[in-house]
């Protein structure tokens, strides 16, 4: 295959994958929210730009937060760190095209190990640094899922490559980024605790502290092994109409039981 390019450039073929339309193949969805895995990420980095056309680089990782709770001599771990990642793309000559840097926080929650812990929180933390940089490279890489999970092309053209400019009859209708709801404060009588979890008209009695906390925590931890942490707060509001605040024992189960059975299958 002939390969056309100017010096310190993408090629013809690089641009044309790049504004292209992702494959639904490499699209996870659960429960109606879209995202992209870490590995398949770097799988589509190496496609377009080569085994060593790109450098991925850690500008930092910090410890946020370790917390230890204990339940009688067992102890569980939870850990969070933020990342901020550099990723730095090449031409097919090996000069620099550009480069782009991004941040995240990962997090492990009640892990029973300490090590595992930090590992599982470094490793979210720093994938998804990794795909918010390489989200900038279109819809290739995730920049459709923002609108709203569409997978048809949203870039569509470039002028710095090719063609007219998009026009107004096929260019995509712009929705909000999904965002997670913010609950809403219950004001509490004088000399009264306050409720971490304020019930809400027509729902169950609250459970105890120590099965809510078991249920969330398992909730998440199903979350962190699917690679859906980004997307589970708007999902959960979503599906439960309420946000994770205000969930119940039972409809975290739920959740959990969801994702599991997505991964299975």
């Amino acid at each position: 295959m002939t390969v056309n390019a100017t010096p310190g450039t993408l090629t013809e073929q690089q641009t044309q994958v790049l504004l292209g339309p992702i494959s639904p193949k490499r699209v996870r969805n659960l429960r109606g929210m879209s995202h992209l895995e870490a590995w398949d990420v770097r799988r589509q980095l190496i496609r377009v730009f080569g085994f060593d056309g790109f450098t991925i680089e850690t500008q930092a990782l910090e410890l946020v937060a370790e917390r230890e709770s204990r339940t009688g001599e067992r102890s569980r771990w939870t850990v969070v760190y933020r990342a901020q990642v550099r990723l730095t793309l090449k031409a097919v000559d090996g000069q620099p095209l550009t480069v782009f840097e991004d941040a995240a926080a990962g997090d492990a929650v009640n892990q029973p190990s300490l090590g595992d812990a930090h590992d599982l929180a470094m490793k979210t933390a720093l994938s998804q640094a990794l795909k918010r940089c390489a989200v900038n490279l279109g819809d290739q890489f995730g920049l459709s899922l923002y609108n709203d999970g569409s997978q048809g092309a949203v870039v569509l053209r470039s002028l710095a490559y090719m063609g007219a400019p998009v026009a107004d009859s096929e260019d995509s209708e712009v929705r909000p980024e999904p965002t997670p709801a913010t609950p809403t404060p219950v004001p509490q009588q004088a000399g009264t605790p306050p409720q971490a979890d304020p019930p809400r008209p027509g729902a169950a009695p609250l459970a105890g502290p120590a099965e809510r906390q078991a249920a969330l925590d398992a909730m998440w931890e199903a979350a962190r092994a699917v690679g859906f942490t980004d997307g589970l707060p708007v999902q959960f509001q979503q599906s439960f109409g309420h946000p994770i605040e205000q969930g119940t024992p039972a409809e975290f189960r739920q959740a959990r039981e969801l994702m599991v059975g997505g991964a299975a299958a």
